[in-house]
């Protein structure tokens, strides 16, 4: 064997792959009982090569990390597979991820844990996330939490008493697809579901086009020093909020207000304790202004729709595993289940 890379003495066993699939990279964690990453590895997706060839990948990737940690293979005792959904928990199923066209109804549980020999646990990619904030992230003082990560879409996470909401159909914990707006002419989410979803208020795409829509009607903005109706993004938009641009501010506070009512929403749904808005789209999160501004909007929202009690009882803050959420809550769900036996 090489020699391990990791002081293995500072870590403590029985050892969990996290795997966190995307549409672009798959990360892979070794983690430890407590939660510590010994080892991580990200790889290429490649989603042409087929759902297959990345088990494979995974599995040659879960053998190197082994080396690198210094540690056998058979120390790894489960691993936990997050994934993005429509997809069937309880037959181990992908079923028709949106940004995985040739993902399509694939056996995804079963045939990672034929490649890496060893049981998987199966979690969609947004409860993975909230399930490492839980565990160790913004969450850890809290026995449940309700995570929305902003991103091109709005994924959701929920743990009441330690555990996830997984739903009937897979599908427990979708918040993004929570009604938001009930009008006639509401906004039509993109990734399907039909209008007025919270997706289509308080996403990146959401912000996007919203944007576009100010720089095609030839809105006065900073926005339109750097980009156009066809290449505006969310970044845009946030960097000329940053220069107290009205138009931005607009859209910020806008995002803020749809977020709220959604939070009121999952609040009121499972009375959590916690709610973490986590995300590439976080506005800067808690360390700039306009991070604060977009955290205090949704409070605010929130508090004027929901009881003093609950209002009281409730805390709103940002995630704080950033991009490892995934993979680290992944590994968190095979603890648990590993744990169950």
């Amino acid at each position: 064997m090489a020699e391990p890379t990791v002081n293995t003495g500072d870590f403590q066993e029985p050892y969990f792959l996290g795997v966190d699939v995307g549409g672009t990279n798959i990360k892979i964690g070794l983690i430890d009982d407590l939660g510590q990453t010994l080892v991580f590895m990200s790889i290429a997706t490649n989603p042409a090569d087929g759902p297959q060839r990345a088990c494979e990948r995974v599995a040659a990737a879960a053998e190197t990390m082994a080396v690198k940690a210094g540690i056998r293979k058979k120390q790894i005792v489960r691993s936990g597979l997050g994934t993005p959904g429509p997809m069937c928990l309880k037959r181990g199923m992908l079923l028709t991820p949106t940004n995985l066209p040739s993902w399509h109804q694939f056996p995804a549980r079963a045939e990672l844990s034929n490649e890496l020999g060893m049981p998987v646990s199966f979690v969609n990619d947004a409860n993975a996330a909230a399930f490492g904030e839980y565990w160790i992230g913004t969450g850890s003082q809290f026995t449940g939490l309700a995570l929305l990560t902003l991103g091109t879409g709005v994924g959701g996470g929920l743990i009441t008493e330690g555990k996830l909401i997984n739903g009937v159909n897979s599908f427990g914990s979708e918040l993004g697809h929570m009604i938001v707006d009930s009008s006639s002419d509401a906004r039509l989410c993109k990734w399907g579901g039909g209008k007025g979803q919270l997706e289509a208020y308080a996403s990146a795409s959401a912000v996007r086009l919203r944007a576009a829509a100010g720089l095609a009607d030839g809105v006065a903005t900073l926005i339109a020093e750097t980009a156009t109706a066809e290449s505006v993004t969310a970044l845009d938009v946030y960097q000329a909020a940053t220069k107290d641009d009205k138009f931005a501010l607009e859209i910020v506070d806008e995002t803020a207000f749809y977020l709220g009512v959604g939070v009121t929403g999952a609040v009121h749904a499972i009375d959590p304790g916690l709610v973490v808005l986590g995300g590439a789209m976080n506005f800067g999160g808690r360390d700039c202004p306009i991070g604060q501004r977009f955290l205090e909007g949704v409070i605010s929202e929130f508090k004027s729709r929901t009881f003093e009690n609950v209002f009281e009882g409730t805390q709103i803050d940002f995630a704080s595993l950033g991009g490892d959420a995934g993979y680290i809550g992944a590994a968190g769900v095979a603890r648990q289940d590993y744990q169950a036996l």
